[in-house]
This record gives C-alpha cells, structure tokens and sequence, in this order.
C-alpha cells in the first residue's frame, strides 16, 4: 500500500470522471483505486451496475449452485453485479470489508477493504461465511506507467477520499453526485470542456 499523507499514490481513493469526459466507458464514473505505483494503476467502478445479470444467476453459471432452484440460493443475499471497467470483462472481481481475507488471494487495499479474485470467495459468500460489505464487478479499468498522472493533469478526473457508504452501498445512481459532493464540488459549477473547471 502506498497511501499516506505524502504519497502520490491514490490506493484507497475515489477517482471521479469529470463531465466532459470523451470515453463513454467513463462517462459520470466513480473509480475506487485497487493499486497505484509506478507501472500504472488499477481501480473498479462502482457506479455502473451491471443489469443484465443476477448473482445467482451468475454462481449458477461459475458451478457453485446447480441451478436456480438449488436448495440454497433461496438463502444467498443478492449482491449487486457491477460493470467494473473495460479489461477482463469475463472476470469477477470482489471489493469487500476486511473482516475476509483469503491467504494469497486477497489484496489489502486500505485497513478496511480488500480485493479478492477468485472463485473462492463467491463460495464463501453464497455459503454466508463471506464478508459483512461487498460489491462484485465484473471487469476492471486499468492505466499504463504514467497514463492515469496525464489523464489527472489533463482535467480528466477528479480525486478523493472514499468511504464506505459510497463504496458499498446499493444506490448506485447517487453514487457519482455523492462523490462530487464528499470533496466539495457542486457537478452544476463542473464545466464539461476538457482543461477547465
């Protein structure tokens, strides 16, 4: 982890798409930062659902329940799917509290969320033994060496603090004003041509 009052690392950290961004895969989208070094960085967004597709569905499809009639997805608590960013979009990434940590499996991001990427943690989840917070995305945004410092210095994205409710929580279509908000900025005041605020 690189956080800390002197880091230029943004681990932790929420970035948020300005308005007048041109990729449409970002347009009003909140980014948790998973790592930040100086390869590049990687981050989940987590404010764009993923519609089509219902967790039980999605363990039925992964071989965890049998189908959807198995005696034990009537108990497994809906976990909103997310459409995690543009790379890897067949792969299932687990952002979740702390209190589940997987030996070589889970990264710990900041004292209280994790990332964790396989199968397993799905298990633990459709079992009721996975973490008390979790959000699952699909896919992930990633940024070579440099690129996300330029896209930062370009007006492109805006960063913060993130927190939990923010994080985890179900209403998704706040989820992008709530950020804004949580550092100050009114979107109304955002101008949406590049390079100025």
């Amino acid at each position: 982890m690189h956080s800390g009052p002197d880091s230029l690392y943004l681990d932790g950290h929420l970035l948020i798409a300005m308005p007048g961004m041109q990729d449409e895969r970002f347009a009003r989208a909140v980014v948790y930062v998973c790592a930040h070094s100086q390869e590049g960085a990687m981050g989940i967004i987590i404010n764009k659902a993923a519609a089509d597709i219902a967790f039980a569905d999605l363990l039925v499809q992964l071989g965890i329940l049998k189908d959807r009639d198995d005696p034990g997805a009537a108990d497994i608590e809906e976990i909103r799917i997310h459409r995690g960013g543009p790379v890897e979009t067949g792969r299932g990434f687990v952002l979740h509290s702390a209190d589940y940590f997987l030996e070589n499996a889970t990264l710990p991001i900041t004292d209280d969320v994790c990332l964790t990427a396989t199968l397993d943690i799905l298990r633990a989840i459709a079992g009721g033994s996975g973490p008390h917070e979790a959000i699952l995305a699909l896919g992930y945004a990633g940024w070579a060496p440099t690129q996300l410092e330029a896209e930062i210095q370009a007006n492109g994205w805006l960063h913060g603090p993130a927190d939990r409710a923010i994080l985890f929580d179900d209403d998704v279509e706040t989820k992008y004003d709530r950020a804004l908000a949580k550092i100050g900025v009114d979107p109304a005041m955002l101008s949406t041509d590049p390079g100025h605020a």
